[in-house]
C-alpha cells in the first residue's frame, strides 16, 4: 500500500469518527477502531482523543502484536487495541474493527441481554443475533478472551457492562454493523416497552437465512 492510499484510509477513519460521535455512539474520548492495511500493519485510533475531532496525523500504526510502528507525538494507540488484534489474528477475512458505546446496545450489554429476537428481515439477514461476551477489564486481554468464542459465528458482539464491538471487510462495513446493531437494540427496547415484539416464525427465519446464503455476503452468521 502506498502513502497516498494509507492517507486516504486515515481520512476515512476520521470520517467514521465523526459519524460515530455525531450519532451519539460515544461520549467524550470513548470508542476506538482500526483498519488492517497489510499482513503486519494496523492503523488504529489514538487514545484520549474524541473520535469526532480526529485528524489523519493522529492515527497510529501498530503490528499484530501491538508494537508501535508509527505514532506522531503526543498521540499513542488506543489501549484497547488488544481486542482488535485478537480478531485480526483469528479472522483473516476481517480488515476493520469498530468499538463504540451506542446507548441502547450498551444498555442491553449492561443488563446482560443479547439481541436475539427475530423481529425484522434486515436484522435477521445481516446480524442474526448479537450475543453478550463476558465482562473483561478494559485494556487487558480479558476482553479479547471473552470475545474469541464468538469469532467463528458472528461479526458483532455486545461487551458486558461496556459497549459493543463489530468487524468486517472494511471500515464502512464494520461501522454499518455497529449502526445496524444499535438500530436493532432500539427496536427491541421499544417493542418490549409496547408489550413485546411479535417475532418472525421459524419458517420465515429459515427463508431469510437461505436468502442470505444466496446473497454471498461476506463475514460470518450464526445461521440460527
Amino acid at each position: 500500500m502506498n502513502n497516498l492510499q494509507e492517507y486516504e484510509i486515515k481520512v476515512k477513519m476520521c470520517e467514521i469518527g465523526k459519524r460515530v460521535y455525531g450519532r451519539g455512539m460515544v461520549a467524550a474520548n470513548d470508542g476506538n477502531f482500526s483498519v488492517k492495511i497489510s499482513d503486519t500493519e494496523i492503523l488504529c485510533t489514538p487514545t484520549g482523543i474524541s473520535k469526532g475531532f480526529m485528524t489523519p496525523e493522529m492515527i497510529c500504526k501498530v503490528d499484530l502484536e501491538g508494537n508501535i510502528l508509527e505514532a506522531t507525538a503526543p498521540y499513542s494507540p488506543s489501549s484497547e487495541v488488544k481486542m482488535h488484534l485478537r480478531i485480526y489474528q483469528l479472522r483473516e477475512d476481517v480488515k476493520s474493527v469498530v468499538h463504540a458505546h451506542p446507548m441502547y446496545a450498551t444498555a442491553f450489554a449492561i443488563c446482560g441481554k443479547p439481541l436475539d429476537k427475530q423481529i425484522m428481515p434486515e436484522s435477521t439477514i445481516f446480524l442474526g443475533n448479537v450475543p453478550v461476551a463476558g465482562y473483561g477489564m478494559p485494556s487487558t486481554v480479558e476482553i479479547p478472551d471473552a470475545v474469541e468464542p464468538f469469532l467463528d459465528t458472528h461479526d458483532a458482539v455486545l461487551l458486558a457492562n461496556h459497549g459493543a464491538l463489530a468487524w468486517g471487510p472494511d471500515i464502512e462495513a464494520a461501522y454499518h454493523k455497529m449502526e445496524g446493531l444499535e438500530f436493532y437494540a432500539q427496536l427491541l427496547y421499544l417493542t418490549e416497552s409496547m408489550g413485546g415484539a411479535k417475532e418472525l416464525p421459524q419458517n420465515e427465519v429459515d427463508r431469510l437465512v437461505e436468502l442470505r446464503r444466496g446473497m454471498n455476503l461476506p463475514g460470518r452468521h450464526p445461521k440460527l
